[in-house]
């Protein structure tokens, strides 16, 4: 019974510890790309400039106390603040359950909350800073449950493989889909970003090379509707590919997609 209990608040605690840092990420993200301190000046409104005193900096409650207002000048805070800090609380709180407290628990926590900030930089800019693809690289074959040698392995087969197809689709794309639709906009589009080999490898050292092309072919059905809606309504040819990739692995992680597949076919 007191294991139970103790168990219950670590849970309750890795939820409050994720939501912490969640709060922290969306300083990373809003900071990083504009090379900014992220220790200084203090959080402010981006709109009045005032400093946002701690009482209403609050992670997850704040946000739904103020009603997603600003408390000095009741301009609209952006949805993303919370939805950052609920996603990192969420998956703190599910990777706690999954692997309780252990060297891989930290880890993997480490490289969900790089997988955030990358996911949201890229939604915002479509472009990513090199040193956090280096960071979740490295940290990949940290919390990778395979060996050195393996995780070595998978990884540069796999982005390998990804990197010939890459050259492959995005010269169909620049000489030969840019002549039919005479777009010459597609004549410098590229099939994949060149942050999103980084996390291929990743996703290969994590989950292996089965897992990974799960994972792969998910973020692919992930993206189809908002690379529809991003062509058709606002004009835009570039789908941030980052946050699907990831997406992908969490879910073949989590759910363990792959033995289901591998059940159903």
């Amino acid at each position: 019974m007191i294991l139970t209990v103790e168990r219950e608040d670590l849970e309750v605690f890795s939820f409050i510890f994720g939501a912490v840092i969640g709060s922290f990420l969306n300083v990373l993200i809003l900071r990083l790309p504009l090379n900014k301190s992220v220790v200084t000046p203090r959080s402010s409104c981006p709109s009045c400039n005032h400093i946002i005193a701690w009482y209403y900096n609050i992670p997850l409650f704040s946000f739904l106390f103020l009603r997603a207002k600003c408390a000095y000048c009741k301009t609209k805070i952006s949805f993303q603040y919370f939805i950052v800090e609920l996603l990192s609380a969420s998956l703190t709180l599910a990777l706690f359950i999954k692997l309780g407290l252990s060297s891989e628990f930290l880890y993997m926590s480490l490289l969900f909350y790089v997988c955030i900030t990358l996911s949201f930089i890229d939604f915002k800019y479509k472009a990513v800073p090199d040193y956090l693809l280096l960071i979740v690289l490295v940290l990949s074959f940290f919390a990778t449950s395979f060996s050195l040698l393996e995780a070595f392995k998978n990884a540069f087969l796999f982005s390998g493989a990804f990197v010939l197809l890459n050259f492959i689709i995005t010269f169909y794309i620049q000489n030969i889909k840019a002549r039919l639709l005479k777009d010459e906009d597609l004549k410098n589009q590229e099939a994949l970003g060149e942050g999103d080999i980084p996390i291929i490898a990743m996703i290969a050292v994590i989950l292996g090379i089965k897992g990974a092309l799960v994972a792969i072919f998910l973020a692919a059905i992930f993206a189809i509707i908002p690379s529809i809606y991003s062509n058709l309504v606002k004009k835009d040819i570039q789908t941030p590919f980052i946050p699907y990739l990831i997406l992908g692995m969490l879910s073949v992680y989590f759910f363990d997609l792959e033995n289901i597949l591998k059940v159903l076919f």
